[in-house]
Formats: C-alpha cells, sequence, structure tokens
C-alpha cells in the first residue's frame, strides 16, 4: 500500500512523463448536470465543447507540438463541482476545464494558469422582488452552489452588513434556480455569468432579474495540480501563446458574440477590459 500511494504522488509530480508513457491528457469538464454555457456546452450527440473546453484542446495541440507527439489523444472525465478537486488530487485528470475561480484558498492545493474570464458576484430574484441591491437581503434566505467559492464571498457580505441571512447551498445551479423559482430561497448568489446562463434557461426567463452591486472579481482560470511546476510552465505557455496570437480573442468572439446552441442565441458580450488588459500581459498572478 506505501509503495502504490508514493508511486501515485511520484507520478503526480510528473505529468509529462505520464502523458509520454499513456499518450493521453485527462480534460476534465463540468456540465452534466448543471447548464455552464457557454463555457461548456453538451452537444445533442454528446460531444463537449465550449469556450474552456476549446481553450484546453488548443493547449493540449500546443503541448503535442512542444512534446513531438502528435498522436497524443484528449480523455474526457466529467465531474461536478466537489469532485473536479479530487479528480485531480487523485491523479484521474490533468486539466480541469470549467469555470473555476483561481482565489488564494485554491491555490493552497491548486495551481492556476493565465485566466480566461472576469466576472463578478450577483444575486437572481424574481422580476418584481423588493430585493435590488445587498442590504434588501436582511433576515432572507439565500441559495448558492455548494463547493464554489461563493460561501465565503456570502459569509463576508452578511457579517459586514449585519444581513443575518440563512444560507443553503445545493449541489447544483439547477438545483439553487429550483429553489428559487418554487420560493423556497428569495435570491440566488453566484457568478453573474452563471446567473445569465440560468436565467436563460428558465421557462419565462422576464420573470427572472439580475441584480445587486458586482461584488468580488473572479478570474476563471483552468486548474492544475499544484506539485508539478514543469507541466504547469508547459500550460502556461501554450496559454500565453494563445493570447499572444490572438487566438483567445478568436475562441472568446465564438462563444460570446456569435450564436450558439440548439435556439442559435448569442450572449452578445463583449470581452471585458479586464480581460483584454490582463491578456496584454499574460500572467497567472492574482491579487486576491
Amino acid at each position: 500500500m506505501l509503495l502504490s500511494t508514493l508511486a501515485a504522488t511520484a507520478s503526480a509530480r510528473d505529468t509529462i512523463k505520464k502523458i509520454r508513457e499513456t499518450r493521453t491528457i485527462v480534460l476534465s469538464f463540468m456540465g452534466s448536470v448543471d447548464n455552464l454555457s457557454p463555457f461548456v456546452v453538451i452537444e445533442p450527440d454528446g460531444e463537449v465543447s465550449g469556450y474552456t473546453v476549446e481553450l484546453c484542446r488548443k493547449i493540449i495541440q500546443g503541448i503535442r507540438q512542444e512534446l513531438r507527439m502528435p498522436d497524443i489523444k484528449i480523455q474526457y472525465l466529467p465531474v461536478n463541482a466537489s469532485s473536479r478537486f479530487t479528480a485531480l488530487l487523485d491523479n484521474r485528470a490533468d486539466l480541469e476545464c470549467s469555470v473555476s475561480t483561481n482565489n488564494a484558498e485554491r491555490r493552497k492545493k491548486f495551481a492556476f494558469t493565465i485566466p480566461h474570464f472576469f466576472t463578478s458576484v450577483r444575486m437572481l430574484v424574481k422580476a418584481g422582488s423588493s430585493i435590488k441591491n445587498w442590504n434588501d437581503l436582511r433576515n432572507k434566505r439565500v441559495v448558492t452552489t455548494r463547493a464554489t467559492a461563493m460561501i465565503d464571498v456570502i459569509n463576508k457580505r452578511s457579517n459586514i452588513r449585519y444581513l443575518d441571512l440563512t444560507v443553503v447551498e445545493r449541489d447544483g445551479d439547477r438545483e439553487c434556480f429550483s429553489m428559487l423559482e418554487h420560493g423556497m430561497a428569495d435570491a440566488f448568489i453566484m457568478d453573474e455569468i452563471l446567473l445569465y446562463g440560468a436565467r436563460e434557461n428558465a421557462v419565462d426567463p422576464e420573470k427572472f432579474a439580475i441584480v445587486g452591486t458586482p461584488l468580488s472579481v473572479e478570474p476563471y482560470a483552468i486548474m492544475l495540480r499544484n506539485d508539478d511546476p514543469e507541466f504547469k510552465k508547459m500550460v502556461d505557455r501554450q496559454m500565453a501563446r494563445l493570447a499572444n496570437s490572438g487566438e483567445i480573442y478568436r475562441l472568446y468572439n465564438r462563444w460570446f458574440m456569435q450564436p450558439i446552441g440548439p435556439d442559435k442565441r448569442s450572449l452578445d458580450m463583449p470581452m471585458s477590459y479586464i480581460l483584454r488588459d490582463s491578456l496584454r500581459y499574460p500572467t497567472d498572478k492574482i491579487t486576491n
């Protein structure tokens, strides 16, 4: 048992060696339970695509060239908000390609490459609700998704403003939205971009509104193990290449400015100045 544990640890610290031996890179993704479009899109035929997934494919394409191994395969591993972490720690995945926020707490256990999106925290409420901003949440019941960065943001806001919130966590965004829809929660607090997706997938999107002054800028980045600096350097080089070549702008335009999905609807969301400025000088350094 001890020998197998040591072997697993050694393997986790040498992802490049594992890739050479297996000729495979494992890409994990969320989205099989929740709608994470346009970051992760499950096509009707089961194929996985989306903005973050395509970025990971481009990274893997660059790794193939760097290692001179054009036959490296991609293995897709579906995960959820909780298992995305254990999949990396257990060496079952090499790249987590969904909507993982790079923050100080997570950096204790994981590494992140250059951010590919920035969002902020807001709340989804029923249209006509008296809740317009954070102070209106006093003594209310709110819901958020388990195993995300939201719980710390909510508790901090609640403590600063003495809101005395009742906070409920659910395993997925769909469960959170269902609680709001059925009156079991007064607000669904989450990353703004994901709230837009939840509202767009409602039977009647006009019955819901996204409100609240934006809180806590959330940088999304591809997540890796933090005990393999050589593999991280390789991934960082590929992300920098995508930024410097302009490829990331083309991918962003495809998924955020063009019609996608079976309904051919566009988010019509131009790249934020924060992301555009950060891509001029690509770095994985985040202040929080």
